[in-house]
């Protein structure tokens, strides 16, 4: 029993969002894992936002289900509000958004942790890193316990030299109240490992008790509900508001009057925070013509008081918080049962990784999750199940799993990571895709799930249900693109309740392609249809390959094209400093970085395209590699 000798394949740190889905993977595929945390109590705590998902974050959600991860059955299980955003436009930014249960959701994950014989929780601060000859054998604990592996994966979070801030008051934790990880750091710059500080927030929670909601506005949940996770059968839960108000102008005034009292403003944390998740002090004084922000007011679960304010982040003093919080329509005798604080921390800058995410300098070394850079639990747990696979992968010498941003929203948020030098903290959003049209929340698993399936996460009953509904939306397509509806009187009179007319009868296909056509009118001009009883993620997936076939045509012509550079490979070995022609920017830039192909250059800030065709020009002419 070699975990007896403190033995293992593979060692987790940190058992967050990324730290639950890479000790979860490894496992599986039939790893002995060691999942080493701060608190076992805290195993994939929500210490912000009590949610999963939201614009672009479901598509990666949706993503690690295909993958076979686990967040997407997770959410399933534990939602107490499930709301599609954006129902109205188009299906490539319609996202998918679960109000969590904290609790549940802790407790369905640490279950499936307990559960799986191949992973050992421990209770541990990591310390250091045991390397040899640029491989990584281990690691050691803050008692001086070694523990020996050939695959290490850190999922630290916001822990590595953590340090809060509330007002100009701080003190050491990664979270509140959770220590902070002291050494790891130190470890990691011994061995090479550039580390620098990011910042980070959440909001107060206050005692719902303490609320009004009557001069809210209620925010509900869908009456037709979706599901992150592709397997059948999600269960129906009773459904919980959320509500929404607003700050104004008595509330910027107090937070105008106290920016001497916050630490961003006084330069006492040096970290870059989240540009798109900025804090309330951030909100008024960056965006002073808006006379009011949204807040929405959110339940933690159904065994607390608890409610999270979103949208009310902030680093100011405890008692200033709850002078502008009872400015808000609602929370005027509110009761603050945790304030909202800032957090400095320690990332690793994924540059310095490869798209597997293993080091660059430390082989078996692998990164995950806000010691990346990123923020939110679905980047986190993307990475997560990457780098769990990947480990797995390295300890069999078998081929790495790298996503290409054609690919998935997976791809893209790692390409971006390991290629742009991301200087804060990054999250996905849509617009990060140039080919979003193709990756959708809707079709993740018929991009990904035949991946997932070859690196052996994904059984043999998910890969049935699976390859039903290809070939179930393969049947329907051609069905409606041969069966025709006639212009009757009867059909064109149904049709003008929805403005539409037709002058002849026409393939169902055909009538499909109109906007103010979908499969809802389709059955209730046509019996055929009705009678099948389609199942809605089938019809969903061929209505919208219909209504935009012209679209994912083009889109597709486009990763085509882009594919052209990914062909010229660049050789690991090569002298960037040796190439004459290009600017000594550029030059330090493909040192730092090391793409592996032209595209991958292409893409690094501040390379320009001359550069790139003296690459390409360089690579032909000493017959580099093309595959």
């Amino acid at each position: 029993m070699d975990y007896l000798r403190n033995k293992y394949d593979i060692i987790v740190v940190g058992a967050g969002h990324a730290g639950c889905e890479a000790a979860i993977s490894c496992a599986r595929l039939g790893a002995k894992v060691l999942l080493a945390t701060l608190d076992v109590d805290h195993i994939a705590l929500m210490p912000c936002n009590p949610a999963i998902g939201g614009p672009a974050k479901s598509t990666l959600v949706r993503e690690i289900d295909a993958l076979g991860g686990v967040m997407g059955e997770a959410a399933d299980a534990t939602y107490i509000q499930m709301k599609m955003l954006n129902s109205s436009k188009g299906p490539a930014v319609r996202a998918l958004r679960a109000q969590s249960d904290k609790k549940q959701y802790m407790d369905y994950m640490r279950n499936i942790i307990e559960n799986n014989p191949n992973i050992y929780l421990r209770q541990a601060c990591i310390t250091d890193l045991l390397v040899n000859e640029g491989q990584v054998t281990g690691a050691v604990d803050e008692y001086g316990i070694e523990y020996s592996a050939r695959a290490i994966i850190l999922t630290t979070g916001t822990s590595l030299n953590g340090k809060i801030f509330v007002g100009l008051k701080s003190y050491s934790a990664g979270r509140l109240g959770e220590k902070a990880a002291y050494g790891l750091s130190e470890s990691l710059i011994r061995n090479g490992i550039n580390i620098k500080k990011l910042k980070t927030g959440t909001p107060p929670r206050v005692d719902k008790r303490t609320i009004d909601y009557s001069k809210m506005s209620i925010q509900p949940g869908d009456e037709s509900l979706h599901f992150y996770s592709f397997k059948p059968n999600r269960p129906v839960r009773p459904q919980y508001p959320c509500y929404l108000t607003r700050t104004n102008e008595q509330t910027h005034e107090i937070i105008k009057a106290n920016l001497d009292k916050s630490p961003m403003y006084q330069g006492l944390i040096q970290g870059v925070g989240p540009r798109y998740c900025p804090s309330i002090e951030d909100k008024v004084v960056r965006f002073s013509e808006n006379p009011s922000h949204h807040i929405f007011i959110e339940p933690e679960g159904l065994g607390t008081y608890e409610v999270y304010i979103q949208g009310f982040s902030s680093s100011l003093p405890a008692d200033v918080q709850i002078k502008m919080l009872r400015t808000l329509p609602g929370l005027e005798k509110a009761h603050v049962i945790k304030p909202a604080y800032a957090v400095e921390y320690d990332y690793v800058p994924a540059v310095q990784t490869t798209h597997s995410l293993m080091s660059k300098n430390i082989k078996g070394l692998f990164f995950a999750g806000q010691i990346n850079g990123t923020s939110g639990y679905e980047e986190a747990a993307a990475q997560g199940l990457i780098a769990g696979i990947n480990a797995f992968s390295y300890l069999n010498n078998s081929e790495m799993l790298e996503l290409s941003r054609s690919s998935s929203y997976i791809g893209t948020l790692i390409d971006d990571l390991v290629t742009k030098d991301i200087q804060d903290p990054y999250r996905m959003l849509t617009s990060r895709s140039e080919y979003r049209l193709l990756l959708r929340q809707d079709n993740a698993d018929a991009r990904l799930t035949p991946i997932g399936r070859k690196y052996g996460l994904i059984d043999d009953s998910q890969f049935k249900v699976f390859t039903d509904k290809q070939a179930a939306i393969e049947k329907e397509l051609s069905r409606i693109k041969e069966a025709k509806i006639s212009a009757t009187d009867e059909v064109n009179s149904l049709l003008s309740r929805y403005g539409e007319h037709m002058e002849r009868g026409m393939k169902i296909a055909e009538l499909l392609k109109r906007p103010n056509i979908d499969y809802n009118v389709i059955k209730e001009i046509d019996a055929n249809t009705k009678e099948l009883n389609i199942p809605f993620d089938v019809f969903e997936q061929v209505e919208i390959l219909v209504k935009y076939d012209g679209y994912l045509k083009r889109q597709e012509f486009q990763v085509e094209q882009a594919s052209k550079l990914d062909k010229f490979k660049i050789p690991d070995d090569i002298d960037y400093s040796s190439i004459e022609h290009i600017s000594s920017e550029t030059r330090d830039k493909l040192s730092k970085i090391r793409p592996k192909t032209l595209a991958q250059a292409s893409r690094i800030g501040g390379v320009k395209p001359a550069d790139i065709s003296i690459l390409m020009v360089m690579l032909e002419r000493h017959a580099y590699s093309r595959v």
